[in-house]
């Protein structure tokens, strides 16, 4: 393994929301070794809690910024160590 596993916790500002923008999320977490989940906050903001490997998690959440480079306002992340309590990435509701 390289290296030990991590959780990115990253809320998102701008045109996020009515954009399609979980679904895609969810479609490209499936190209990437990551689990998590992505949600539309009530605030207009949506959380996406990532785990993996960090160079994984990094081109994933650089995969995001590209596809959504309109509509994402501002980006903030927390980065702490992987819970181990996702088996795939989802959307919740």
């Amino acid at each position: 393994m390289a290296g030990p596993s991590e959780q990115r916790r990253v809320t998102y500002s701008g045109h996020v929301q009515g954009v399609g923008f979980r679904y895609t999320t969810r479609n490209l977490a499936s190209s990437f070794d990551v689990t998590g989940y992505v949600k539309n906050l009530h605030d207009g903001r949506v959380e996406l809690i990532a785990e993996g490997l960090s160079p994984e998690l990094n081109e994933f959440l650089a995969e995001i910024r590209r596809h959504f480079a309109g509509q994402i306002r501002d980006e903030s992340t927390d980065i702490r160590p992987a819970s181990g309590q996702f088996d795939a990435f989802e959307i919740r509701h």
